[in-house]
């Protein structure tokens, strides 16, 4: 096996940083990514990210993690920081997220060009209500699922999947201090590599195929459709009233967990391939998604956001396909409030760029996905000097095509209409790198398991003009990539 850096390459990169990944190539023409997560996954703590570029082509890399490295978690105001399943650290912050910032702030990266941007991080969630350590909202309503607010797990190792080159880099960062024996570092980190290899040379055993014929599961939506409407019409209220523009209204379907959730996520990223797609395993915890939009994306200082606004369900052939986007491209409502979230992604990113950086560099494409398609727009602007991942990170979270606009406003009306807290949905799922750069996704087309039962989340945006049963039919449009991907996870996989 050979290493790189070598062991005298990586005694003089020492001090250049206190962090310094050594990795292995390994050849993976016989493995998937998924192949290679089932091979590496402890069933504790262990996350998939991978990515399909403008709904049709794989990504260059996908990243597989496992293990029992540091882990950091929030549930209120109260945060701990584990490291192999033990509390080293606990107490109570009315700001998590800077704890999570001062975490990260210990280590120092040595970066390799032989690496692609992201080897090494904070891999997790931030759940929409995190965004209370932000702004001041109402704070009454029920957290009926009962995750942790956020959670990361700090990568040591990490399988960096080339789908384009069918390689597998194996990659441990290596930490060092003054009191660091360098030389048995180094060997810990070759040993670590080494064990990944190991795993990933065994083939899978095959389990016995599960014969249960199964009735599709049916889940509970936490409004009635004719609730749904009659909140509708309160959102409108407040529009006629003029404290919004707009308000994004939800709601929740529930049901019992009936199979193994990697097996969701293997037909999730079959029929609903997307730009964001992410199994987490965090204890009784998982979040299996697929989501077309990113939150924010930080990569050296240019930060950027991806508004998506306007919907439309996909045709039944390509003809159709067409008629509806050249409908969903006049609509005169979907192209106001899609407009309205450009410029509201502009002011968010006004926040932390420098002055006259920001720019609209696409406006108002087509993307299209399993069951609707959508208009997107790309703003991008450079970081002003002094700002970081976390402080772009609350400058535009909760994303404006969840909440509304105004943002502040629109989140308290949330807080009024549904029923229980949002918790993950609608918060962000990604990384945090060691090197300061950041990549989040908005958890929309998302599941999370939670305690066997699973939760998915879908709304729609709520203007003057909106047709309740139209608006209705959105959310229930917008879940069903994913409600699809349950029963054929149910109807056994082969």
């Amino acid at each position: 096996m050979q290493i790189y850096p070598s062991y005298t390459e990586f005694k003089s990169l020492i001090p250049s940083g206190n962090l310094i990944p050594i990795y292995a190539e390994i050849l993976a023409d016989m493995e998937t990514p998924v192949s290679a997560f089932k091979k590496i996954d402890n069933g504790e703590l262990s996350f998939l990210l991978e990515s399909v570029e403008g709904g049709e082509k794989w990504a260059r890399y996908s990243f597989l993690g496992s293990g029992a490295g540091t882990v950091f978690r929030t549930q209120s105001d109260r945060y701990e920081v584990l490291k192999n399943g033990h509390v080293i650290d606990s107490g109570v912050s009315k700001d998590p997220i800077n704890v999570l910032k001062t975490l990260m702030a210990q280590y120092r990266p040595v970066e390799l060009a032989e690496l692609p941007r992201f080897n090494g991080g904070a891999v997790g969630y931030l759940g929409y209500d995190m965004v209370r350590y932000v702004e001041t909202l109402p704070d009454s309503n029920e957290a009926a699922i009962g995750a942790y607010d956020s959670c990361f797990l700090f990568t040591d190792t990490i399988l960096i999947f080339d789908n384009r080159l069918q390689k597998i880099k194996v990659v441990c960062n290596v930490f060092v201090d003054g009191s660091t024996d360098i030389e048995q570092a180094y060997a810990d980190g070759v040993s670590k590599i080494q064990l990944l290899i190991d795993q990933l040379r065994t083939p899978l055993s095959q389990a016995p195929k599960d014969s249960i014929v199964r009735e599709p599961s049916v889940l509970t939506p936490n409004f009635t459709p004719e609730n749904f409407k009659i909140a509708v019409e309160k959102c409108k209220e407040y529009i006629r009233s003029g404290d919004v523009i707009q308000t994004v209204l939800s709601q929740r379907f529930t049901a019992p967990l009936r199979v193994d959730p990697f097996d969701i996520y293997r037909s999730l990223r079959t029929i609903n391939p997307s730009p964001y797609m992410f199994f987490l395993r965090f204890g009784s915890t998982l979040v299996v998604g697929a989501s077309p939009e990113v939150l924010v994306r930080k990569e050296d200082s240019v930060v950027e956001v991806r508004p998506i606004a306007g919907t439309r369900p996909r045709g039944v052939d390509s003809v159709d396909d067409r008629r509806l986007e050249q409908e969903l491209l006049s609509d005169p409502k979907e192209l106001a409030e899609h407009v309205m979230l450009v410029d509201l992604g502009r002011n968010d990113l006004g926040r932390i760029c420098k002055t006259g950086s920001i720019e609209v560099s696409e406006f108002k494409m087509i993307e299209r996905y399993s069951h609707v398609m959508h208009i997107v727009s790309n703003v991008r602007g450079c970081l002003s000097e002094g700002c970081d991942a976390f402080d772009t990170f609350k400058a535009t979270f909760p994303a404006g095509t969840l909440t509304g606009a105004p943002k502040i406003r629109a989140m308290q009306i949330i807080d009024e209409l549904e029923p229980v807290r949002r918790e993950i949905y609608g918060g962000a799922v990604g990384y945090f790198s060691y090197s300061g750069n950041m990549d989040l996704a908005i958890a929309i087309r998302t599941l999370v398991v939670h305690d066997d039962m699973i939760h998915l989340q879908a709304g729609a945006g709520i203007v003057a003009d909106s047709d309740p049963q139209d608006e209705y039919d959105e959310t229930i449009n917008k879940a069903r990539g994913v409600m699809k991907a349950i029963e054929m996870a149910e109807g056994g996989l082969e």
